[in-house]
Formats: C-alpha cells, structure tokens, sequence
C-alpha cells in the first residue's frame, strides 16, 4: 500500500499537487482549489503536531472509529467521493493558490522525518505510524483525484 512515508510517494504527491492550478476545478465536492489546498495544509499540520491541538477522539468516533479506520486502511482502493471534510473545512473564500500549494509540499517533504506519538484522529482515535502513513497519503490522493490531478 501507499504510504506518505515512503519517497517516491511523496514525490508523486508533490509533482501533482504542483500540477494543480489557480483555475483548477472540481470534479465533485464544494471546495475550490484554495480551499482544498488550504484544508490539506490544516490537515498535514494537525496530524504532525503544528498546531495547538488537544488530540481527542469524538463519541461516535468511540463506537465507529477502529471498523472505519480497518476499512480505509486495509487495501489501496481510493476514499469515496465526498467523503465529509470533518473540523478542517475552509469556509472562507479566495487566497494564494500557488502559497498554499508550497505549504502543503513544505508539510508533505516534513513527512520523512515524521514523529508525533500524540497525535489522536478525531474519529479514528489512536492509530499506528502505518496507518498514518496509509491514510495520509489517501486523504491528499482524495483531494487530488477531486481536482482532476
């Protein structure tokens, strides 16, 4: 399986996120390309530590969270389209597509050197290094393939 933690995968990360364009549009879902690239640098920031985050996992999560962990994590199929965006939705509109991108590739490179024992995903609850690499690297394929990249 792909994982954000294996070179050449982060490579071909980088090469499609640079791929994506001011112009770019989507092909399902409600973000534009700033707020999709917006929203994965949040997102890259949170499951690396960035950010002033008290890691804990949501009730349903409690109930829910291993089986759906297991499922988005036990082969290479692609997460489903519009997949809910949980608390790092974007709402505000307009910004730097080309600065985000460069943050997001910035956060993507960092993740060679990943370490963050703390991290709790807010529904999936605590998960091995494996599983954040798996899911990581399906969480920017997700927003990526949206874009047509």
């Amino acid at each position: 399986m792909k994982t954000i933690f294996d070179g050449p995968v982060r490579t071909e990360l980088i090469n499609r996120i640079s791929a994506l364009g001011e112009h770019s549009s989507r092909q399902w879902g409600k973000m534009d390309v700033w707020q999709m690239t917006k929203h994965c640098s949040q997102w890259f920031e949170w499951i690396m530590g960035k950010q002033q985050t008290v890691y804990k996992q949501e009730f349903l999560g409690k109930i829910f969270g291993k089986m759906a962990l297991k499922s988005n994590t036990k082969d290479d199929r692609p997460m489903q389209k519009n997949m809910p965006a949980g608390k790092q939705v974007v709402k505000q509109k307009g910004g730097d597509v080309e600065q985000q991108k460069q943050i997001w590739i910035g956060l993507i490179k960092e993740c060679e050197h990943y370490s963050n024992p703390a991290f709790i995903h807010d529904f999936f609850g605590k998960m091995t290094k494996e599983q954040i690499g798996v899911f990581a690297y399906k969480h920017a394929d997700h927003h990526l393939r949206q874009f047509g990249v």
